[in-house]
């Protein structure tokens, strides 16, 4: 009979992901992982068959959990432009004040951009983010906060794209003031 498992595997995705956001991928070493998480190596493979499988499992939590989170934050019954600058402030105040926590879907874009299954888990989340927003611009133009003049796809593919921007160069420590700036000017889209 095989012996119950020692720790809290969703514990463990939580820290690796957390470790992973810092770090990146490659910067991560399973002995690092395993000391983080107290447990052997051969509990980490046991539970999640690799490094690669722990980092799958914590990217798609990380996704999982930033879709949620804009779709919570869209419905949430602010009109539009109040809503979209509290989300963009948001993530310049996170990258702000720990540049060193990124976002996960930049860096997983960047660093494992060979890794098919990684590629697809990226595209599928930044699908999603692009389709919260279209829909909430469509809510926005039904009940008359924008004007029906610019595609929603676009807006929210635009959107989409510059929150991915600020995290790059809140990572790069731009400085919150040049962001503020920058949210305030793709705002304008809006007008």
């Amino acid at each position: 009979m095989a012996r119950p498992r020692a720790f809290d595997t969703d514990t463990a995705v939580e820290q690796a992901m957390n470790l992973f956001r810092r770090q990146g991928y490659h910067a991560t070493p399973v002995p690092r992982l395993t000391a983080l998480l107290g447990i052997g190596s051969g509990s980490l493979y046991a539970a999640f068959g690799s490094k690669d499988g722990l980092y799958a499992r914590a990217l798609e939590r990380y996704c999982d959990g930033l879709v949620a989170t804009l779709d919570r934050d869209m419905r949430a019954g602010d009109d539009l432009r109040t809503a979209l600058r509290r989300l963009l402030l948001a993530v310049v105040t996170t990258g702000a004040e720990d540049p060193e926590r990124g976002c996960l879907l930049v860096s997983a874009a960047v660093e494992r951009a060979d890794d098919d299954d990684t590629v697809e888990r990226v595209r599928t989340a930044m699908t999603a983010v692009e389709a919260v927003l279209t829909e909430a611009l469509e809510r926005a133009v039904a009940r008359g906060e924008l004007g029906g003049e610019r595609s929603p796809v676009e807006v929210a593919r635009f959107l989409t794209t510059f929150i991915q921007g600020i995290h790059v160069m809140g990572r790069a420590r731009a400085g919150r003031p040049f962001l503020e700036t920058a949210v305030t000017g793709a705002l304008r889209i809006l007008d």
